[in-house]
């Protein structure tokens, strides 16, 4: 048994099933002893908690009063129960009171499960989890009615919430001309009960919380005016996959000691989620809070994870229960042994580079990856310490680095990588793939896909992701295939960007030798970077200020720095400005990260920026001081990426790129990585067979 104050830290505060009777005769009522023999109708019931619509009349008991009732439905009575109040107010008519449940026996909660399964199997509780976390508040008036205008078109679901019950509704109706919602209950014999409410709607692939402050009626519908913001919450929108043969979890539970320990067969699993066989006897119900789940991994090491209960289906046909538990990692360790058993459930196929570091290098070699831009392997030499040493740390660090490759009897076949350089948005970088084909049987276009699909499927486990970022060499016929193509179809939208860039190699050891006609350049004040960000966000999209890390915030990667500094890795940005006469002409953002993460030094990046009509005059005198920074961070090159057309400072500058290239920067937003990852399973898609080839 446990006290309140121990309910209060096993279960979340949306615990257990709103209950929706069509008539009374299905619901569920609670019946108080004190002040006075009253009954109210329960609209959301758990072993821990009830919330209820008293009476009318109802004298409410006092708050700091202990209570004494039953709960009576479905021909069971259950109590008597103790419980304490945890909320109620006797201002507002049809107002719930809340009651926490205290010291409930194992018997008693198994009554309470058994009265909400039958109500569960009449259609009449559905699971109360708690809301969506919040992700993100939209305020651009256009987005908003796309987005409500999208709800009501494709008649997605919403779910009103108050206190202590929950209501499912559609967008009936979207009154352009009048911006006003007209909303349908999916229950017409249930009640609109008293504002405000938050409403969730779901759209392609996020939901969406709007707050309705005030309750107006048109007929059988509620009319609510078109929002002010928006908050975008997630989704699920990770792929769920069978669990590995044999896979188990243990947990105990967290109101009933007594039921020893729990080990149960794993169904399904994800990133962020796990699906667990699990019998009646269990007790577990929606918002039961799991504070340590063990779960084994392929090498027999433990991995610990929290998770809550987010629903508990009915039997099935083999007569077994599912439990669906949203899970976190209780540590960076834990986090990445449960990333690598993901991805390995995910694509079966596909192992971490740490694995396979020298026949990762010799793919390089052979797949003619150092030959991109006239290079050749000796000039990589110098970075092989660095990358062999970092691609061994990579599987520990999941929250910065995914480093894929696919194996086979020759070696590795296969590599692409990932790494976090910005606050949002993962870096996908270094393809490479060996020429002929393994004797490993495989379908054609498996090893491209394979690699493609855990590599971005990577960054999903990540919280923060908001955007892919790749430099894509456009006159690649599999890139324009797989990456260029997609992007341009979604530019429109502001989620997605094919910029055309010229990535040129600075060597250290050349500076122009030009004069510097008067300029002084340091490094950048505050109200020079409060110049730069303003000139960026208005010279660049959008998708591009976030993605980077260009909005005034996030100018300096102050927060990157951090993350990357614990893991005891370098990565740094660094701001010079040129003025004449101390008015700003011109600035040069520079960009540092680890030796070898990059073998073509995209993490050792600059970006110049006029921030005057003649702030071009400065870029040569800029590149010089930047050759002087990167030189003290022990640097011998680095990569400018050029975003303007003017060739006339690149031979002063002393700049080469490989002639014919043509890389653009490619971003895509996190929302689309289902779609995307759709497209790329289609578009690596190789020749069918000769014989299917006329069909």
């Amino acid at each position: 048994m446990e006290t309140s104050a121990g309910t209060s830290l096993s279960v979340s505060s949306y615990s257990g099933y709103s209950l929706h009777a069509r008539v009374p005769e299905d619901g569920i009522n609670l019946i108080l002893s004190q002040p006075g023999l009253s009954c109210s109708r329960v609209t959301r019931l758990s072993p821990t908690a009830v919330w209820a619509i008293p009476t009318p009349g109802t004298e409410l008991p006092p708050r700091d009063r202990p209570l004494r009732l039953l709960l009576e439905g479905q021909g069971a009575t259950v109590g008597p129960l103790r419980g304490e109040t945890l909320w109620s107010d006797p201002r507002r008519q049809n107002a719930p009171i809340g009651i926490q449940l205290v010291d409930v026996t194992r018997e008693q909660g198994q009554q309470i499960l058994a009265l909400l399964d039958t109500a569960a199997r009449q259609g009449c509780a559905w699971p109360a989890v708690s809301p969506l976390p919040i992700e993100e508040s939209l305020v651009e008036p256009e987005r908003i009615r796309s987005i409500l205008k999208s709800v009501c078109v494709m008649q997605h679901q919403g779910t009103l919430r108050q206190l202590g019950r929950t209501l499912r509704v559609s967008l009936e109706y979207f009154d352009v001309e009048s911006s006003r919602l007209h909303w349908r209950r999916e229950d017409p014999e249930a009640e609109w009960g008293a504002a405000p409410y938050d409403i969730e709607v779901v759209g392609y692939n996020s939901a969406y919380r709007m707050r309705v402050p005030a309750l107006e009626m048109k007929g059988e519908r509620m009319v609510t005016p078109l929002p002010r913001r928006l908050w975008q919450v997630r989704h699920r929108w990770q792929r769920r996959v069978p669990a590995p043969t044999g896979l188990r979890a243990r947990f105990h539970h967290p109101l009933w000691g007594e039921l020893g320990a729990c080990e149960r067969e794993a169904v399904d699993l994800s990133f962020s989620g796990l699906c667990l066989h699990s019998p009646a006897e269990d007790l577990v119900f929606p918002g039961l809070l799991l504070q340590s789940i063990e779960v084994c991994g392929e090498d027999g090491e433990p991995i610990f994870l929290r998770g809550e209960v987010r629903y508990v289906s009915d039997k099935g046909p083999d007569g077994q229960r599912v439990c669906g538990i949203q899970t976190t990692p209780c540590s960076p360790l834990d986090e990445a042994r449960w990333v690598e058993l993901v991805s390995r459930a995910l694509c079966p196929t596909t192992r971490g580079g740490e694995q396979y570091l020298e026949p990762l290098w010799e793919l390089l070699v052979d797949s003619g990856y150092f030959n991109l831009a006239g290079k050749t392997a000796e000039h990589f030499e110098e970075q092989r310490a660095h990358f062999l040493a970092l691609s061994r740390r990579a599987a520990s660090l999941p929250r910065l680095f995914c480093q894929t490759v696919w194996p086979s009897e020759r070696g590795v076949e296969a590599t692409l990588s990932s790494v976090r350089p910005y606050r949002h948005g993962w870096l996908v970088h270094q393809l490479a793939k060996r020429p002929g084909k393994p004797t490993t049987p495989h379908v054609s276009g498996q090893i491209l896909r394979d690699i493609h699909v855990r590599t971005l499927e990577h960054s999903q486990a990540d919280p923060d992701f908001r955007w892919l970022v790749a430099y894509v060499e456009s006159n690649v016929p599999l890139m324009e295939r797989v990456h260029l193509a997609y992007a341009r179809a979604h530019a429109d939208s502001g989620e997605a960007l094919v910029m055309p860039v010229r990535l040129m190699e600075v060597s250290c050891e050349e500076l122009s030798g030009q004069p510097s006609d008067g300029l002084h350049i340091s490094q950048a004040r505050t109200e020079e970077k409060a110049l730069l960000a303003e000139h960026i966000a208005q010279h660049r999209p959008a998708c591009y200020v976030d993605a980077l890390d260009f909005s005034r915030e996030r100018l300096e990667l102050n927060e990157v720095t951090r993350a990357w500094n614990a893991a005891g890795l370098e990565r740094e940005r660094h701001i010079l400005v040129a003025r004449r006469d101390n008015v700003p002409l011109a600035a040069i953002v520079m960009e540092l990260g680890p030796l070898g993460t990059n073998l073509f030094r995209l993490l050792d990046s600059a970006r110049l920026f006029p921030l005057a009509p003649e702030g071009r005059e400065a870029y040569v005198a800029l590149l010089d001081e930047a050759r002087r920074w990167y030189v003290s961070r022990h640097r011998s090159a680095f990569v400018l990426v050029r975003e303007d057309e003017d060739d006339s400072y690149a031979a002063a500058a002393r700049l080469r790129d490989e002639p014919g290239a043509r890389p653009c920067l490619w971003l895509i937003a996190a929302r689309l990585m289902p779609e995307l990852l759709e497209h790329v399973s289609e578009a690596t898609v190789g020749r069918l067979p000769s014989e299917h080839r006329n069909v």
